[in-house]
């Protein structure tokens, strides 16, 4: 597990200054150590290139962070996983959401794993800690959109699926009711 490790010593320096969007303000690294603790303890992954990249995920696409660091110190296969699961920030968001659903089917094992950790802990970051500014419509096109992603993924890894679909409805239900409406996805 020294890779590991190491993967989260890195990215817990990368993302030192950052916080998450909610009011709260929770230290950015709680979300990639969240992401591979699902693949391990719901999804039963122990593949240490899968759960470095999990923990990894956000480094290239939020820290700048270049590929080829990540090659450097953790090698081609965890740098592939981190690069097929980061957007390009060059790009509008919507564009970026769009490709994230286009390219869901296409990702390796490895990526669609981590990608559908990140849903669940995304999900359950939008529903314990709501990103400051995010009026409840937002919080349920994040829903629907999330959704749309994990549809993409096809089967994956059953424990994880099940979660997701459990955060997903219980979510729904709950970010639903702070606008008032009953809708069920």
């Amino acid at each position: 597990m020294k890779k590991v490790l190491e993967a989260a010593l890195f990215a817990a320096g990368k993302h030192r200054n950052q916080k998450r969007k909610g009011v709260d303000g929770t230290p950015y690294i709680n979300h990639p150590l969240e992401v591979a603790y699902l693949l391990n303890a719901v999804g039963g992954i122990t593949d240490e290139d899968i759960l470095s990249a999990a923990i990894l995920h956000d480094t290239v696409e939020d820290t700048g962070t270049s590929p080829e660091e990540l090659v450097s110190r953790f090698g081609e296969e965890v740098a592939r996983y981190v690069l097929e699961v980061s957007d390009d920030k060059q790009l509008p968001k919507e564009e970026r959401k769009r490709l994230q659903v286009e390219h869901a089917p296409h990702l390796s094992y490895g990526a669609r794993l981590i990608k559908l950790g990140d849903r669940i802990a995304n999900l359950r970051s939008v529903v314990s800690e709501p990103p400051a500014g995010w009026p409840v419509e937002r919080q349920i096109r994040y829903f629907e959109w999330s959704r749309a992603v994990f549809k993409g993924l096809g089967p994956t890894n059953p424990p994880l699926e099940e979660l997701f679909l459990r955060e997903f409805d219980e979510g729904f239900r709950i970010v639903s009711a702070r606008g008032g409406s009953s809708a069920v996805f």
